[in-house]
């Protein structure tokens, strides 16, 4: 019988996601991509985020196996916010969403591939579902999703 070991996801703050996300618009390698922000060897962020790399710096030379595990095997965000993921959708996958803000009624409504909602699902932090709205085209096209807090139950006082 042979196993495998599964790693927890390396958990990431929001931000320091969304910088890295940001620096795997480069097209480095991850080794590469790992070798820069060790080395504070980083563009300056002329995008509307405007991302300063310090504190990713700081995250891979304080904790170098988490980061490394983040940037070559994926994590997941600590607290995901509908802003954030919103922007994380643009970064990491090129895709404009649309955020619905209306208190009880809060989502981020993208159209995605399947691939892409499984990746966008294994970053979400606890406390958040996504789930297709219409039927995945065949030929893996791309479907409407919904991103929305899991509902709870009343407060019980």
């Amino acid at each position: 019988m042979t196993s495998t070991f599964n790693p927890k996801p390396a958990k990431l703050s929001q931000w320091d996601a969304l910088s890295l996300e940001s620096l795997r618009q480069y097209g480095w390698t991850d080794d590469e991509l790992i070798r820069r922000v060790l080395a504070d060897s980083l563009p300056n962020d002329e995008s509307k985020f405007r991302f300063d790399y310090a504190q990713l710096v700081n995250l891979a030379r304080e904790q170098g196996e988490l980061f490394s595990q983040a940037v070559k095997l994926g994590y997941q965000v600590k607290y995901s916010t509908l802003r954030g993921i919103e922007s994380w959708l643009l970064l990491a996958l090129n895709r404009e969403a649309e955020l619905h803000a209306d208190p009880g009624r809060e989502a981020v409504t993208v159209s995605l591939t399947e691939a892409e909602a499984a990746r966008l699902a294994s970053i979400l932090s606890f406390g958040w579902s996504i789930a297709p709205q219409d039927e995945t085209p065949e030929g893996g096209g791309s479907a409407l999703y919904r991103v929305a807090p899991i509902e709870r139950g009343p407060v019980i006082e």
